[in-house]
């Protein structure tokens, strides 16, 4: 792989405060290769989705992130697993920006990972997340998988990552994602 510089905007499907997922995306910033920056975006703001309200008119905070997405090489997104799938939060941010007549997602490179005090490690979250992903004509990373179980386990008091394997894992996805990246642009 070239050494070409990539820039990745990466959002939590989590927003309570002491995240593990929020924890694994700074674990992921400060872990990335020389040659990749990540972005964390908010996705806090964005209001449910609603036909009637937005299919003319988006947020203003929905028109950054597109462009956002759009301007970068790929999206990460690392989430927990509510009730064995996708949190509500980051499904309606995902379905918000969707329906932007740019449609962000299309043919952008992602990755995927994630922390959760259970045993499988976001396992089902990340399966059905890249379900979405292919109804949006998004690529999504296929390995390595990047599933840290017993989170609570996993990083020190200050939040940072402390489990060797996941260590390892994290700048491998990204730099998978940074080669999907490439094909895609040269193919596109």
């Amino acid at each position: 792989m070239s050494e070409s510089k990539f820039h990745f905007v990466a959002f939590s499907g989590s927003l309570r405060r002491g995240s593990y997922n929020t924890m694994a995306l700074h674990a992921a910033q400060k872990l990335a290769p020389s040659h990749i920056t990540i972005t964390q975006e908010d996705i806090s703001d964005i209001p449910l989705y609603n036909a009637d309200l937005h299919t003319g008119h988006f947020p203003e905070h929905v028109a950054y992130l597109v462009k956002q997405i759009r301007q970068s090489d790929g999206v990460l997104i690392v989430s927990p697993e509510y009730n064995y799938s996708i949190p509500g939060v980051l499904k309606n941010a995902i379905d918000m920006l969707s329906r932007h007549p740019d449609k962000p997602f299309d043919n952008k490179a992602v990755a995927i990972m994630g922390a959760s005090i259970g045993q499988v490690g976001t396992a089902r979250m990340q399966y059905h997340l890249r379900q979405v992903m292919v109804f949006l004509n998004a690529y999504a990373v296929n390995r390595p998988e990047v599933m840290i179980a017993k989170a609570q386990d996993k990083f020190d008091e200050q939040g940072n990552l402390t489990d060797e394997t996941a260590k390892k894992q994290i700048p491998q996805l990204l730099e998978a994602l940074a080669t999907l990246s490439e094909k895609l642009k040269a193919a596109g």
